[in-house]
């Protein structure tokens, strides 16, 4: 079987038509971790020139069904997972870093805390979410 590899998992993002509506990308994969990431731009935006929160919640369910995938294999699906917005999201860049918190054989549990980065560099934490995902594989 192929390892489920950062090239692998970008390929699957890219097969997503929502992620290439959104222009979302991996930048960081395997080990329990995934971090996806978008540009923040005018049509993703609500009606105060904020990111809008369907795409941090986006943002946060594919970071962490690919944390979680790669503990568990390509073939996982969410199964639900909760977000709280801490703060409006502005900034030149959504970035949503997911970890696995546990993980068995066909379920893990992952943490995800979504930051926007400024001009300068700096990271505002915006939102946390955390989700259960399982393996789609049958055993």
């Amino acid at each position: 079987m192929q390892e489920f590899d950062l090239e692998m998992a970008r390929k699957a993002l890219e097969s997503q038509p929502f992620s290439r509506l959104v222009q979302a990308r991996i930048t960081a994969f395997g080990g329990g971790k995934a971090v996806l990431e978008i540009g923040i731009r005018e049509e993703l935006h609500q009606q105060n020139g904020f990111l809008h929160g369907g795409v941090l919640a986006y943002a946060a369910d594919n970071a962490l069904t690919f944390a979680a995938g790669s503990a568990l294999g390509p073939a996982v699906l969410t199964s639900g997972f909760s977000i709280q917005y801490v703060r409006p999201a502005t900034g030149l860049r959504l970035v949503a870093r997911a970890e696995v918190v546990h993980a068995g054989r066909r379920q893990a549990t992952a943490r995800c805390d979504l930051f926007t980065v400024k001009e300068d560099g700096a990271e505002t934490l915006c939102a946390v979410a955390q989700g259960t995902v399982l393996s789609a594989q049958s055993s």
